[in-house]
C-alpha cells in the first residue's frame, strides 16, 4: 500500500522538510509514504479567497488516482487516539488499495475535496501551524504501524 499525502503548500523550511522524509523513510514499503505537494494560489490583500481555495482543491483531487481511498484531514473529521489510529492503519492495509490524505490550505479544504473523502480525520482540537501538520501526520503514520507490528518505538 501506497499512502500519498496531498498537501497544499511548498517551500516549507528544512525542518519540515526533514521531519516527513525520517518518518516516511522508516516505514517499510508495505506502507510507503509519499508527499505530493500542490502550489498554493496567490493570496493578496483583495484576493478571492473562496476560489483559490476551490482552485487548490480542483488540483488537490486531480492529484489523485481514481482508485485511491481518500481521507480528508479536516476539523470537522473524527479525533483517533494512537490503538483507534493504528486499528484504521490496519484497515486501510487490508482494504489494499492506496491511500490519499488531503491537507488544505490555510483556509483548509475544499467542498469537493470534503466530498470525494470516504473519511475524515480531525488530528486534534488544537490549532497547529499548516507545515507542522505533515509531520505529525507522518510520525503518526509510522507510531501506527509501530504498534501493529510491536515495534519498541511506540510505548503507551
Amino acid at each position: 500500500m501506497l499512502i500519498q499525502m496531498v498537501s497544499v503548500g511548498n517551500r516549507m523550511p528544512a525542518w519540515v522538510s526533514a521531519g516527513f522524509e525520517e518518518y516516511a523513510r522508516r516505514l517499510p514499503n508495505e506502507c510507503g509514504l509519499k508527499l505530493r505537494e500542490i502550489v498554493p494560489g496567490q493570496r493578496t490583500r483583495n484576493a478571492d479567497v473562496a476560489r483559490i481555495v476551490e482552485d487548490e482543491g480542483t488540483r488537490m483531487l486531480q492529484a489523485i488516482p481514481f482508485d485511491h481511498h481518500v481521507v480528508a484531514l479536516d476539523l470537522g473529521g473524527k479525533e483517533w487516539d494512537t490503538a483507534q489510529f493504528s486499528g484504521v492503519l490496519s484497515r486501510w492495509l487490508q482494504d489494499g488499495r492506496d491511500v490519499s490524505l488531503l491537507i488544505g490550505g490555510p483556509e483548509g479544504l475544499s467542498s469537493s475535496c470534503r466530498q470525494r473523502a470516504k473519511e475524515s480525520w480531525r488530528l486534534s482540537a488544537l490549532t497547529f501551524p499548516h507545515p507542522m501538520v505533515r509531520v505529525i501526520v507522518a510520525e503518526q503514520l509510522y507510531r501506527a504501524w509501530s504498534l501493529l507490528h510491536n515495534h519498541p518505538y511506540h510505548r503507551p
